[in-house]
């Protein structure tokens, strides 16, 4: 199950300094006025689905993803996961942040056997994280240290620890930034076959609107802040996905950069 219902969230805080750190940051604000950075956010994701969230940069799509994922909490609103309130982090949702979270001391396996320290029998434990090493590729590297290993397979190896607890929902917080162009088209496929092989849900954010549109079942566009949705709308073409060879697609496409006032024709 991985089915969530937000209804009516709003965040917001209270501005404390009496000078702003940049001249147009909140323009006109005092302190102790309230900095809206989500308004009224109504969405229901469906148990399964790949959702891109795109939106301009500090818009709150990270604040959103965090108090969905219980990191964080709304001002108002409310959060359900599979019919149960969002109190706090969870073991049945995993997030995969910007950086890499893998720990420099631990091999890839015992990175990925992390999640499963819980489990007695010490071999089952073993044979449950090969098999996740295998999903994504890195047979062969098990006994390698995080920086023996490109930044592509650092994010697999994340992939694989992330997966091997089978959460209910993966939450994924750029978790291509900085890797280079060939790279990230690779790890574009890798969550694509991934998520087609485990059917879980997984709530995306990233900046690049041609991820969103090749990767997601569904993309939602956030505005400006403070955040509210300015588009949401499922993506019918399935994979593999060519933008030059699906009109409809292209169409949609457009009707996103259009949506965020830039035009990818320069």
């Amino acid at each position: 199950m991985g089915h969530i219902l937000v209804e009516n969230l709003r965040k917001w805080f209270v501005e404390r300094r009496s000078v702003l750190r940049i001249a147009d940051e909140n323009p006109g604000s005092i302190k102790g006025d309230r900095v809206f950075v989500l308004n009224d956010i109504n969405l229901e994701i469906t148990d399964g689905e790949l959702v891109c969230i795109l939106g301009p940069s500090g818009c709150g799509k990270t604040t959103f993803v965090r108090i969905v994922a219980g990191f964080d909490t709304p001002t108002a609103g409310t959060v359900l996961t599979d019919g149960k309130p969002v109190n706090g982090p969870s073991s049945d949702n995993i997030f995969v942040f910007q950086h890499s979270g893998l720990l420099p001391w631990m091999t890839v396996r015992e990175n990925v056997m992390l999640g499963l320290r819980r489990m007695k029998d010490r071999k089952l434990m073993a044979e449950k994280a090969q098999e996740y090493i295998d999903i994504v590729d890195l047979v062969g590297f098990e006994d390698h240290y995080p920086h023996q290993l490109s930044g592509g397979m650092q994010r697999r190896a994340e992939l694989a620890r992330a997966l091997v607890v089978n959460p209910e929902i993966l939450f994924m917080d750029e978790p291509f930034a900085g890797l280079d162009f060939l790279t990230r088209i690779k790890m574009r496929e890798e969550v694509i076959n991934m998520h087609e092989f485990i059917q879980k849900t997984i709530i995306f954010i990233t900046h690049d609107i041609d991820e969103a549109m090749i990767m997601a079942d569904r993309v939602i566009v956030f505005s400006d802040r403070p955040a509210v949705v300015k588009m949401d709308m499922k993506i019918p073409s399935r994979h593999p996905r060519d933008f030059s060879c699906d009109s409809e697609l292209e169409d949609l496409r457009r009707q996103v950069y259009t949506e965020l006032g830039v035009h990818y024709a320069l």
